[in-house]
């Protein structure tokens, strides 16, 4: 694996990290004072955010397969296979083109897309 791929694994990985804070804290913070402004149901509200903050939280283990992967490659050294890798870009790149034709294709969902991508190329062969 080339440098620069490591170098895609390794990009992909903050962004993945620095999402996840943004999805679990920042987002809800969004969601949840717009939802609070409803009628909606407090169970409604409740699942809606276990959900959410879910999530957020699995984007650091996501993070860290990647970085775990990309880091000793970038470094010259072997890494783990990139098999979790590309089943985590396949996911990304996956439910980041499901929202973005479900929401009417709005670009925020390129959110998920861009970084899937990323991964993609970094466990790209050739």
């Amino acid at each position: 694996m080339n440098k620069v791929r490591s170098i895609l694994g390794l990009v992909a990985a903050v962004v993945v990290l620095l999402s996840s804070y943004a999805h679990s804290i920042l987002g809800w913070r969004a969601l949840g004072g717009e939802l609070a402004g409803t009628n909606a149901p407090a169970d409604l509200v409740t699942g809606l955010e276990i959900g959410w903050r879910w999530g957020g939280m699995v984007m650091i283990p996501f993070g860290l397969i990647l970085l775990s992967t990309f880091w000793p490659r970038f470094n010259g050294r072997p890494g783990p296979a990139t098999f979790p890798a590309a089943l985590i870009a396949a996911t990304y790149i996956g439910a980041g083109g499901w929202a973005f034709v479900h929401s009417n294709y709005d670009p925020f969902f390129f959110i998920f897309i861009v970084p899937g991508v990323l991964m993609a190329l970094a466990v790209s062969r050739g």
